[in-house]
């Protein structure tokens, strides 16, 4: 079969470009405009891209590359392309590190057939590599990956997301407010911290209890949920449905967390 997975050449490549970040870091002005936003956005998308490709391409020579633009909601509802191919969320986080604020990865998932096989999130700042493989398992930094065994909620911690879905012509904003009040109502902890796949990934590595996000984010979600599931967590829709491509919410959890949640949610 064609490109099959050469972990430590991946996960080599992702810390190479996440270690030139890290040198730059807080070395950038903090944007003071729009256009000053946009460009520094599509530097780093550009040099990351550009590295990823450049280390890559020897081994996977053949394999297409897509950067996901969580702006355009409709290109997340389907993954078009057929076969083997890169999802690159150049940096998950960027707003934080262009800030001079932790919070900020490098995510990248390969993709085939429209499924997540193999996926990576390099947290740089912690030196901590997650990364899962369809049907083997996660880990971080070597380590296997496991998710939460609490069974209290007044002990868990969940986190609530949003994404750029818009929402002037829906009920979104007020379905987001009452989850967080959902959230605050019944959980002893509630925190919003910003990027989505790192967040996933603590999920995985039961530092999170539980996640929840109302609007589409694929792009942001996919490498993240690879890591949960090979965790052992559920990956759901807001509503409990088995999450699949073009579901417009999330909510990832072990799965009797993800229950009391639904239970907590039917009763309105």
């Amino acid at each position: 079969m064609q490109n099959e997975i050469n972990i430590p050449i991946i996960l080599a490549s992702v810390r190479k470009i996440g270690d030139a970040f890290l040198k730059q870091y807080k070395q950038n002005t903090i944007p003071q405009s729009m256009d000053e936003l946009l460009k520094q956005l599509e530097d780093i998308d550009v040099l990351c891209l550009t590295s990823l490709k450049k280390d890559l391409t020897a081994t996977f020579f053949h394999m297409p590359w897509h950067i996901g633009d969580e702006f355009d909601t409709e290109s997340q509802k389907e993954s078009t392309i057929k076969g083997d191919y890169w999802l690159c969320d150049a940096m998950d986080g960027a707003i934080q590190y262009l800030q001079h604020i932790p919070g900020w990865t490098i995510n990248l998932a390969f993709i085939r057939d429209g499924k997540p096989l193999f996926s990576v999130i390099y947290d740089p700042l912690a030196t901590e590599m997650f990364w899962a493989k369809e049907g083997a398992g996660a880990y971080m930094n070597g380590k296997p990956l496991m998710v939460s065994k609490k069974t209290d909620l007044g002990v868990m911690l969940s986190v609530f997301e949003y994404g750029h879905q818009d929402k002037s012509t829906n009920q979104l904003n007020k379905e987001i407010g009452m989850t967080v009040t959902r959230l605050l109502d019944n959980f002893g902890i509630v925190r919003n911290y910003g990027p989505h796949g790192l967040q996933l990934a603590y999920v995985g590595a039961g530092r999170i209890d539980l996640f929840i996000q109302e609007d589409i984010d694929t792009y942001n979600w996919i490498a993240g949920m690879l890591i949960a599931k090979e965790s052992g967590a559920e990956i759901l829709n807001a509503d409990g449905i088995p999450w699949q491509w073009g579901s417009e919410s999330l909510l990832v959890a072990r799965k009797s967390i993800t229950e009391k949640y639904l239970e907590i949610k039917s009763l309105k």
